[in-house]
């Protein structure tokens, strides 16, 4: 895996002139926080379990796992979830929402944000009830299915880079005051089901997007619904020049899958390198997951430890995908 691309790294015949044209970065959208609500700043400056994997170390997950003692530092809980429910694709329901609660996350990385009546009081509301007040929210401004990215920490940065294969929803990205002098980006996107070279060629031009705003020395995350058809998709041969495969989560039962039928990897979160050295096992409950964990409130025991998530969630008419959790620790 190489470090960040430069600008002028990235060949698409797309480019015409320098890395992009004036339309190219979208900065409409709402982003809201505890003490704020209204338009964002958005600008330029944005295997399975039981094999070991390219750490060498972990080597099993669920409740016989030794994770070993938790690092020293600020722990950074990521989630990708496209988690809605029943009609409309939103997540009025509560199905996906409860699922949520029950994760923990910091950092969210969501799809086909559709709450209430679409207004930023209601989206507000709803990050206040599955994550805790005092979390900021950034949506993009798509008429459709539209990504958003939640977070903990202050949102000091926020946008939609425009996907040019897809009307009705962006590569939403926020930069985050995470603790400690480095910001983390999270990008929040959503990759189309057409086909495989459909998707590589979204991936290239997320690549472009990152090469011309991501700081080289600032912490990255990209994650949500890949619907990639399986690991080896070029859509992600291409993201792992920047992105790290090393750990590629599976439930309690060791299975991967990640769509409602769990038959396929649509579903991922992928750090830079410098975030990917700080990764740790998922630890819930009693339970911990080397490579991460898919969400399935089916198969996942003891339930009680995604309290208030329900048996059926993940099994809720027209529910979508199951979420995807990574952690990391932030040094002191």
């Amino acid at each position: 895996m190489s470090t960040r691309l430069s600008c002028s790294s990235v060949a698409l015949t797309w480019l015409v002139t320098g890395c992009f044209g004036s339309a190219a970065v979208d900065d409409a959208g709402t982003v809201l926080g505890a003490d704020d609500a209204g338009a964002n700043d958005a600008g330029p400056s944005m295997q399975d379990a039981g094999v070991p994997q390219d750490a060498g170390f972990f080597l099993d997950a669920g409740p016989g796992f030794d994770a070993g003692p938790v690092p020293d530092g600020v722990r950074v809980r990521v989630v990708a979830a496209n988690l809605t429910s029943e009609n409309l694709q939103s997540w009025d329901p509560g199905h996906g929402k409860r699922i949520l609660q029950g994760i923990d996350a910091d950092i969210a990385l969501l799809q086909e944000l559709n709450v209430g009546d679409g207004s930023a009081i209601a989206l507000q509301a709803f990050v206040d009830d599955a994550f805790g007040a005092g979390f900021s929210v950034f949506r993009d401004a798509s008429p459709g299915i539209p990504n958003g990215v939640v977070s903990r920490w202050p949102i000091l940065e926020s946008g939609a880079w425009d996907d040019s294969r897809s009307t009705n929803r962006e590569f939403a990205y926020a930069r985050i005051d995470v603790p400690g002098a480095i910001d983390l980006w999270a990008v929040s996107v959503h990759l189309l089901t057409a086909n495989a070279t459909t998707r590589n060629n979204q991936a290239s031009e997320l690549l472009a997007y990152i090469a011309a705003f991501v700081p080289e020395g600032d912490l990255l995350v990209v994650g949500g619904d890949f619907n990639t058809d399986n690991d080896s998709e070029a859509a992600l041969a291409s993201l792992d020049a920047v992105l790290s495969l090393a750990h590629i989560p599976v439930d309690q039962s060791g299975e991967r899958g990640t769509n409602a039928n769990r038959s396929r990897p649509y579903d991922w979160v992928l750090a830079d390198d410098d975030l990917e050295a700080l990764y740790f096992p998922v630890i819930i409950g009693a339970n911990a997951f080397a490579d991460g964990l898919v969400v399935d409130t089916r198969s996942y025991q003891p339930l009680a430890d995604l309290a208030p998530a329900l048996f059926q969630d993940s099994a809720a008419p027209s529910m979508q995908h199951m979420a995807v959790v990574k952690d990391f620790y932030l040094q002191p």
